[in-house]
């Protein structure tokens, strides 16, 4: 049995997806979504519950269960409420990590490339706490999933296997429940299906003109694809970078859209709204040697191939 919170969200309904459809495992969505986000399932054949049924759900089933993927957390970056932060995203990681542990189960959990804040300290999946101490996240959902890597790695007793990914700009299938935290690419198909122009936010960094912001994009089919090497390899452990290390611009992302969507290109520029100026990310690319050296070795899909994945199969709902 493989129990993955957050299971209805994005990444977790295309990991239910491809987990359901291949393997011999028993498959368990956590997820108060599951039910509202039904059609992003493809089959029905694996169990829902609920996440206030977790804790007696794994003391009922231990001797099922192989590993859990936690996925299920508070994601939006502009979230301001400190309780509901420390509550959802470290209260259950926590609890999570410590009932893995005692009981010898395997953990596989989402970190995220919001712990490296501007990226002044690099993008690099160091574990030392040397390393770690420096990474200054620029917001509250980066500060919770920062704070859980660095308790976890201070401890000498960890479960057999515990593994946590720093996921970069994820887009693809299944996000259109995620409001303003869905992915550009999915903004602009959705702006340009309705006839309307693409608005992308100006530079307010010498470095970089308007629109040539640069972000490490991937697509989620990637990123189940990572997620599944994981669980077929139990004796890795550690942080590791979920990215392509091929970081691409916003003007990039609007072009592949606009080219699969049969439109003509029609961008404006716009202020990037000041509640979000300083937190704004100029740079990411994910350095993905360790997950290269742990024996990754699959293409990733270009972001056009991705995005033509994405759009041309009717993949966006």
């Amino acid at each position: 049995m493989i129990i993955i919170t957050g299971g209805a969200g994005f990444i977790g309904s295309n990991l239910v997806n491809k987990l359901v459809s291949k393997s011999n495992y028993e498959i368990v969505s956590v997820d108060h979504n599951n039910e509202k986000n039904k059609h992003y399932f493809l089959n029905d054949n694996f169990k829902k519950i609920l996440p206030e049924d977790l804790e007696i759900f794994i003391k009922n089933n231990n001797k099922k269960i192989i590993a859990i993927v936690h996925l299920g957390a508070i994601t939006s970056t502009t979230e301001k409420n400190l309780d509901l932060i420390i509550k959802n995203n470290l209260e259950l990681s926590i609890f999570l990590w410590s009932w893995c542990k005692k009981n010898n189960k395997r953990l596989i959990y989402a970190s995220s490339a919001a712990t490296y804040g501007d990226g002044s300290n690099l993008f690099d999946d160091r574990e030392d706490d040397q390393y770690l101490s420096k990474l200054n996240p620029l917001n509250l959902y980066g500060w919770s999933k920062h704070i859980f890597d660095r308790l976890i790695n201070k401890k000498k007793e960890q479960p057999p296997q515990i593994v946590g990914l720093k996921f970069f700009n994820v887009y693809g299938p299944n996000e259109n429940h995620k409001g303003s935290m869905k992915s550009i690419v999915l903004k602009i198909h959705q702006t340009i299906s309705k006839g309307m122009d693409v608005k992308l936010f100006k530079s307010h960094n010498e470095n970089y003109k308007d629109g040539e912001q640069l972000r490490d994009f991937i697509y989620v089919k990637d990123v189940v694809s990572i997620i599944e090497w994981f669980i077929d390899n139990p004796k890795l452990n550690g942080l590791f970078n979920v990215g392509t290390g091929v970081p691409r611009s916003f003007n990039d992302i609007a072009k592949a859209v606009f080219s699969n969507s049969n439109k003509r290109e029609k961008i404006t520029y716009i202020d990037t709204p000041v509640e979000i100026r300083n937190q704004y990310q100029y740079f990411t690319k994910a350095n993905i040697k360790k997950l290269k050296e742990s024996g990754y070795l699959k293409d990733f899909f270009s972001l056009e191939d991705g995005i033509k994945d994405y759009i041309i199969k009717n993949l966006i709902k």
